[in-house]
């Protein structure tokens, strides 16, 4: 795999035909920028990158196409994830959002924005060409902090008048982040301090936050891992937290906890255990590193549609960057569940 540096976007100048691109991940891999406009946060022009995979059986897929969101200090690379969904017959497409990834540009502070909902315009635009090009209507698989974008951005849709009339059938969530992970404080005095320092100093870095490489280590084939990606679009000590970022988080965790009515049913995955450190060790390698699985637990009855919950034993935070054996067992679990929707769409 290549691992490519610059935070311009990613890809050869060879055009597949007018609007995609080869991708850094090899030949059945495209890309396709989508501009955005200026920013509203003032970082200038702003773009997503829509990837796709288009592998010859592409041609056949009936099933319906996935459209994959990453999280925070991340992107997709993650290529056994749609050569599994392609063998199923799924075309596959993947988001990386503003700032983020293949889509961050020269000047702009990594996965920053002051609102969530300003995702909306690249989440609207990927499923508006996901659903024109395949003929399908969309699975939205979404990890971590896309698991927490995702719903509610559903949850707008279908206040505008439906998520499943605009498309989406399901939504498969890997370790979403539905609250504040650590003290209690930082969920009760902390949350109206992050609000009002937020407003003010937005751009403003938190010290110490999101600096333990522990799960880094566990993941990247130069450490302890066996995975092969961008360090400068996913670094092991991750991306630096902003403020207003963060107030941006807790607001959009707070509107979750309020309760959400996204209109399709969900899977949620989550790792049975926590395991927060500041080194690598063996136990990081079978536990979540990054969020407390309890707090997945607790909050996802706020998604107000038919929601599965799976544990997933010795599951990583991203569960589908597990050991080869658990990832299988993610793999397995989310087909049943996605044989259990098709059969639910037809009943």
């Amino acid at each position: 795999m290549t691992n490519e540096t610059s935070l311009e976007p990613a890809g050869a100048a060879e055009r597949t035909d007018e609007q995609w691109q080869s991708d850094v991940l090899g030949t059945d891999y495209q890309q396709r920028t989508l501009p955005l406009g200026p920013d509203p946060d003032g970082e200038g022009e702003v773009v997503a990158t829509l990837v796709r995979y288009l592998p010859d059986a592409a041609a056949t897929a009936s099933e319906p196409t996935v459209l994959y969101v990453h999280g925070f200090t991340d992107y997709f690379f993650q290529e056994h994830l749609a050569e599994h969904f392609a063998a199923r017959g799924h075309r596959f497409y993947a988001l990386d959002l503003r700032k983020c990834g293949r889509s961050r540009r020269v000047g702009q502070s990594a996965h920053y924005v002051s609102d969530l909902a300003l995702y909306d315009a690249e989440l609207n635009e990927a499923l508006r060409i996901a659903r024109a090009e395949t003929g399908n209507d969309v699975l939205i698989v979404a990890h971590s902090t896309g698991g927490l974008v995702v719903p509610l951005w559903l949850d707008r849709l279908e206040a505008a008048g439906g998520s499943a009339k605009a498309g989406v059938i399901g939504v498969v969530l890997n370790s979403p982040w539905f609250d504040l992970q650590g003290p209690s404080y930082y969920r009760t005095v902390g949350t109206p301090i992050i609000n009002a320092v937020g407003r003010l100093r937005a751009f403003a870095m938190i010290p110490g936050m999101g600096v333990s490489t522990a799960y880094g280590d566990s993941l990247h084939r130069t450490r302890s891992g066996e995975w092969d990606y961008n360090l400068d679009w996913k670094p092991l000590t991750g991306e630096p937290v902003r403020l207003g970022w963060l107030r941006a988080i807790r607001q959009g965790q707070t509107r979750l906890h309020q309760g959400l009515a996204i209109g399709v049913p969900a899977l949620i995955l989550r790792s049975r255990l926590t395991k927060f450190a500041r080194e690598h060790s063996p136990a990081v390698d079978v536990a979540d590193a990054v969020l407390d699985v309890k707090q997945i637990q607790r909050w996802a009855g706020c998604l107000g549609e038919r929601t599965s919950i799976v544990p997933i034993d010795g599951a990583r935070h991203d569960v589908f960057l597990s050991s080869e054996a658990v990832r299988a067992n993610a793999f397995a679990e989310t087909d049943n569940w996605l044989d259990w929707l098709a059969a639910y769409r037809k009943s």
